[in-house]
């Protein structure tokens, strides 16, 4: 496990999860659907803290994300591949530092988000018609993919620092 779950505040931070998804900014929508604050905050977390790290953070932000909303399908099993995933890649791989790095990574997380969701739904027959499912799928994996440059750049450079990352 890594470091950024030993700083309070850094762990506080996934707390602006629930209010932001909560909140849902109508300034930070496309088409009437807000981006996957869960992507955003654990990818930079994941890629910092490593997979371990990562799971446990994506597994504590789907159960706190699944309590918020009544329904049938659960954030938690991609949230946990996902923070797993991503968390191998800040491990093993190059250094993600490019903006356009950080905006597919996202653009797939907000994807295989959605789809799980869409597919839970389809397979309990709560959704049998998935046309404005696919809608959302779209609307939500690109302002995603839009806002990660930004919002996962600042936290990827603070919980850099935090850690004392030399790249």
């Amino acid at each position: 496990m890594g470091v950024l779950h030993r700083q309070g505040w850094c762990g506080a931070t996934g707390l602006a999860v629930p209010l932001l998804s909560l909140a849902s900014p109508a300034f930070l929508k496309i088409a009437g659907v807000a981006p996957s604050w869960a992507v955003l905050w654990l990818l930079p977390w994941a890629l910092v803290d490593g997979p371990g790290s990562g799971a446990v953070a994506g597994a504590a932000l789907g159960l706190v994300l699944d309590a918020l909303h009544s329904g049938d399908a659960s954030q938690v099993p991609v949230l946990v591949l996902l923070g797993w995933w991503w968390g191998r890649i800040g491990r093993r791989g190059a250094p993600i530092e490019r903006s356009f790095s950080l905006g597919l990574l996202a653009l797939l997380g907000a994807l295989a988000l959605g789809l799980s969701l869409m597919l839970q739904l389809f397979w309990q027959g709560a959704l049998p018609l998935p046309l404005a499912g696919w809608h959302t799928l779209v609307a939500q994996s690109l302002v995603t993919a839009l806002l990660a440059p930004l919002v996962c750049s600042l936290l990827l450079l603070r919980w850099r620092q935090v850690v004392g990352w030399r790249g």
